[in-house]
């Protein structure tokens, strides 16, 4: 592989975009690289500016479930720009999309659209505030909510993977009402409880871990969260922005049979383009502007552009067959990756729920982010290297998911698991 190009290309934006990226972990340094400039994209390919070609399991870090540039997606958007790109009010497109979210996530009875997962989580976090009268939310520790000031404490992989404090420029005052503990850890949520049950508006969680590689709750955690939340009159929020449409059609609340009060959607459900939305009962969501008291507004909310592709996204999910077929390949994936790995004799610990992934770099099992943080992160450097060199884009990352979509085939996985062999060897040296 060449890259010069793609290093011109950073030299030349380092003038003018801080560390050449416009978002962290974009920038390859966790694993000793120089970040790829991507030229253009198809099916379950990428370019890059030197012209290399690499099969891509990051999909623009989970969004692109059909891959890239799907014909009907492509086509949909295509006749959706014709009529406008922005109108700043309502469409039959919003509606649509909402109804197609309601049916599909158990949770949903109603549903607001805005532009970012981050938005998605400041709003629902926002409105569960004014819907209980209380001011302290719980976050996990190692879990991603965007980059909202009271949500960067203990948040996970893009500070984690850089080494940065949890972020300067964040006010004492913005975190004092956010409440920590460990993910997959029960009690520590009950001493919480036991110490400010009262004062608690709810618990937001990633359920499936997305933001420390891909980490599972263990038996019982999400159903003992949703007793406590219960019991003391708090709301559960999912963050699904990640997991939405990728560890079930609805999302990890269908996957595990719990059902949150609050739920925030992100990536899958605006097929690539821009879009977040957090949801919920209606009882709730009717405390939302102009509803009721509680503002929130965007100026772009509800494009008919991210609308239009999170509908064709949905609805392609929906044909019969097409999911299961999903997962069974990312499965095929998973086992061939650790056979690769075990034959070669080299620690890793695998984890995959739906499409999403990943491949610890330890030989200790991964429930939290503590025995996250173990990995050797030097060898996932070696591994990522040695499977971009054979064509391979995984995550520049120890600490993020790997993402499968519709557009890999099952020959697209055995090219996939020989690399993953050949490049095992190489650690094994």
């Amino acid at each position: 592989m060449k890259y010069s190009n793609s290093k011109k290309l950073f030299d030349a934006a380092q003038k003018v975009i801080p560390g050449g990226v416009n978002s962290p972990v974009r920038a390859f340094r966790a694993v000793g690289e120089q970040p790829l400039f991507i030229d253009r994209a198809e099916g379950a390919f990428v370019w890059d500016a030197d012209g290399n070609r690499y099969i891509d399991y990051v999909l623009s870090w989970g969004p692109l479930i059909l891959g890239h540039a799907n014909p009907g997606v492509v086509k949909a958007l295509q006749a959706a720009a014709k009529r406008g790109t922005s109108y700043g009010a309502p469409t039959a497109l919003e509606t649509e999309l909402a109804e197609l979210v309601t049916e599909m996530v158990p949770s949903a009875e109603q549903v607001r659209f805005v532009n970012s997962g981050t938005e998605a989580t400041m709003s629902v976090l926002r409105l569960a505030r004014a819907y209980t009268g209380r001011d302290k939310i719980i976050k996990l520790q190692g879990n991603y909510h965007g980059h909202a000031d009271f949500l960067l404490v203990q948040a996970g992989s893009g500070v984690a993977t850089l080494g940065l404090p949890d972020s300067p420029g964040v006010p004492q005052g913005a975190t004092q009402d956010t409440l920590t503990a460990p993910f997959n850890n029960l009690e520590a949520i009950e001493t919480l409880f036991k110490e400010h049950g009262d004062e608690i508006a709810g618990i937001i969680l990633e359920p499936v871990a997305g933001n420390m590689g891909v980490i599972p709750p263990v038996e019982g955690y999400l159903e003992g969260l949703r007793n406590l939340c219960a019991e003391h009159g708090a709301l559960l929020i999912f963050d699904e922005v990640m997991t939405g449409f990728r560890v079930a059609l609805g999302g990890a609340q269908e996957y595990y049979g719990v059902m949150p009060d609050l739920t925030a959607l992100g990536k899958v459900i605006g097929g690539g383009l821009p879009v977040g939305a957090y949801a919920g009962r209606r009882e709730i969501m009717q405390t939302v502007a102009p509803a009721g008291p509680m503002y929130q507004a965007g100026t772009l909310s509800g494009n008919p552009l991210a609308m239009t592709a999170g509908i064709e996204t949905l609805r392609a999910l929906l044909e019969p067959g097409i999911f299961d077929e999903l997962v069974e390949e990312t499965t095929r994936l998973c086992e061939g990756i650790g056979a690769a790995a075990e034959t070669a004799n080299v620690p890793v610990f695998q984890t995959q729920v739906g499409t999403m992934f990943c491949t610890y770099f330890t030989d200790q099992p991964v429930t939290d982010w503590d025995s996250a943080a173990k990995s050797d992160t030097k060898k996932y450097a070696r591994f990522f290297q040695a499977m971009l060199e054979r064509g391979v884009y995984l995550a520049p990352s120890q600490f993020e998911a790997g993402f499968f979509s519709t557009a890999h085939t099952p020959e697209i996985v055995v090219v996939t698991i020989q690399a993953a062999q050949t490049a095992f060897k190489e650690l094994a040296k």
